[in-house]
């Protein structure tokens, strides 16, 4: 569903650009006209006129185009509801986030905005690169459709044709152009470039009223239970604080007042299972907008009734092996809230057991099974001082596999990190008897040039070191010599862990790196960063590829020192998101890559 973009001070001006505001002929600016960082304003008073206020390159233009840039940024990782034709003359569109299947928009006939009768409705349109609109290209608006509510995201320069009417705030990449006569209900915003007029009407759009949304309840609401519930109240889009807020669905109305974000949070409390609705209206608040007694959307919510006491057996955690102690555990409540010092028995082991819950409701013991197979535990409460009617209730049954006492077992565990030729490789295994650690057994390890006899630690871990002289996959095993234990280990051999020996080339590593805001032209990339790996020993002429996201972003060459280094590579407001880079080169017939952080740079520009 399309939400409103937030232009924040932006929202005053009806033409902003970045570079210069040119006009030609009696163009009428119904609010602000403002240019930031560095450009002219021209063709103003006159013969232009400008109703609102003209910002060159001063503090609230600085501003405005730092809102637009979020503003864009919104629209812009808005998700699409659908993706239609390059040209929309001739369609009506319902409210949504609509991309276009070429990436480019073009309008040479009506296009119909139908809001279905919801002034809040929403409308997005997302190019990759123009919008083109032609003399006869119109956009109307119907079923309550409001021009504060339409956004066009242009992915570089918007061009209106002669005598074109358009709805909608355009917020271009790069530049716009209004040809003679062009008619613009909404704003001409420009991030990158020129805004060029000729004898135009730009009328910014009545600023849209008070909103109130209650926000989903989290959560089950129970019959006489408090529920909270919270609001959110913008004025334009922005939040409104200290506003008084009442809720009403309850059996109680509650009146509270907007935090800093615009949010009111109180509780309510249903006497009556089923469904129920619940509403907020504003009672009271010093805003721009006419806010007091707008009431919000019904939410309905649906209302449980008080649940009896409930015990529920959790599923047991590891293996469950015969004559050994299991741990198992179970939870008591009452409609939903944890009962302490419950008892409760366990079944289901060769002997019950008896435990209390603690203040989170759980009860932990532990059985003991003397058959393997399947084996069925249930949790009982003896004794509960709650006001539910716990004593006696028994949980629903939980199926359990007992598994044989097993034999030693030895497992070479993966090794980690890369295996080099002539380079000494790190390996363990785990020695159990039964599931339990053995200590002190004597492991050799075969499938490098010479075989390594190690112990066992307390954790029945042993851990020694190969080296492999070939490339190429290489079999490792473990076999326990010796060990002082009830299960029959001596002889006991792993199963084969088969392991990729690398060439003896140098590592590659990727150094760390930050991103920034492409300014003052963000073109032909919003974000830039400057990407290095290095290849050791130092070898000059490999060509590294570097990925953001999974994506190539370009590719470099070492120098004699083996450094590779990718300067201003560009990249997506997406790719931004990422926390790492990761750098890929092929030596010696072998690939080897190196991952990088990436982070915002301080300062950003």
């Amino acid at each position: 569903m399309a939400t409103l973009v937030p232009l924040g001070s932006a929202a005053t001006f009806g033409v902003l650009a970045n570079t210069a505001v040119t006009n030609t002929g009696p163009t009428v600016v119904t609010g602000d006209l403002g240019v930031s960082p560095a450009g002219a304003v021209t063709g103003f008073n006159p013969p232009g006129t400008v109703t609102g206020t003209i910002h060159v390159n001063d503090a609230a233009a600085a501003q405005a185009q730092a809102d637009l840039l979020i503003g864009y940024g919104n629209a812009l990782l808005q998700p699409a509801t659908a993706t239609v034709a390059t040209e929309l003359g001739g369609t009506t569109l319902t409210p949504g986030v609509y991309n276009s299947l070429s990436g480019t928009f073009s309008l040479n006939g009506p296009l119909t905005l139908d809001a279905q009768g919801d002034p809040n409705a929403v409308f997005i349109f997302k190019t990759n690169t123009t919008l083109i609109t032609g003399a006869a290209g119109t956009v109307n608006l119907a079923g309550l459709a409001q021009s504060s509510h339409v956004f066009w995201q242009v992915g570089s320069s918007a061009t209106l044709g002669v005598g074109t009417t358009i709805r909608g705030s355009i917020l271009a990449n790069t530049s716009i152009t209004a040809n003679t006569g062009a008619i613009v209900d909404g704003r001409l915003l420009a991030l990158g470039a020129a805004v060029t007029l000729d004898t135009n009407a730009v009328t910014v759009p009545a600023l849209a009223t008070c909103q109130v949304v209650v926000q989903p309840v989290v959560g089950p609401v129970v019959v006489g239970q408090p529920t909270p519930v919270s609001a959110v109240v913008t004025c334009n889009g922005l939040p409104v604080s200290g506003a008084s807020v009442t809720f009403n669905g309850g059996a109680v109305p509650v009146t509270v007042t907007t935090n800093l974000a615009g949010v009111a949070t109180g509780s309510l409390t249903f006497n009556t299972a089923g469904a129920a609705t619940v509403t907020a209206t504003v009672t009271a608040a010093g805003t721009a907008c006419s806010c007091t007694g707008v009431v919000s959307a019904p939410v309905t919510i649906t209302v449980t009734p008080q649940q009896s006491c409930q015990v529920v057996v959790q599923p047991v955690v590891g293996p469950v092996v015969v004559g050994q102690p299991t741990s198992v555990s179970a939870v008591v409540t009452c409609n939903g809230l944890p009962v302490s010092g419950a008892s409760v028995t366990f079944n289901g082991g060769a002997v019950p057991v008896t435990v209390t819950t603690n203040l989170a409701g759980v009860a932990t013991g532990s059985l003991t099974f003397n058959t393997a197979g399947a084996a069925t535990v249930t949790a009982t409460v003896t004794a509960a001082g709650t006001a539910c009617s716990c004593t006696g209730v028994v949980s629903a049954p939980v199926t359990i596999t007992v598994t044989p006492q097993q034999s030693c077992q030895v497992v070479v565990q993966p090794v980690v990190g890369p295996v080099v030729v002539g380079q000494p490789t790190s390996v363990s295994a785990v020695v159990t008897c039964n599931g339990l650690p053995v200590s002190g057994a004597s492991v050799t390890f075969n499938g490098g040039a010479v075989p390594v006899t190690v112990t066992t630690n307390a954790a029945g871990v042993a851990t020694g070191s190969l080296t492999f002289n070939t490339a190429g996959a290489a079999t490792v095993t473990a076999t326990v010599t010796a060990a002082g234990t009830a299960c029959s280990c001596t002889g006991v051999v792993s199963a084969p862990l088969t392991i990729t020996v690398g060439a003896p080339t140098g590592p590659l590593s990727a150094s760390p790196a930050c991103w920034r805001v492409n300014l003052p032209f963000p073109i032909p990339h919003l974000f830039v960063a400057t990407l290095k790996a290095t290849l050791t020993p130092a070898q000059a002429g490999v060509t590294v590829t570097f990925y953001v996201s999974g994506l190539p972003v370009g590719t470099a060459v070492t120098n004699a020192s083996g450094v590779a280094t990718l300067n201003n590579a560009g990249l997506s407001i997406l790719q931004i998101s990422a926390s790492s880079y990761t750098a890929v080169a092929t030596v010696g017939g072998s690939t080897v890559q190196a991952t990088g952080s990436l982070t915002p740079c301080f300062p950003p520009v």
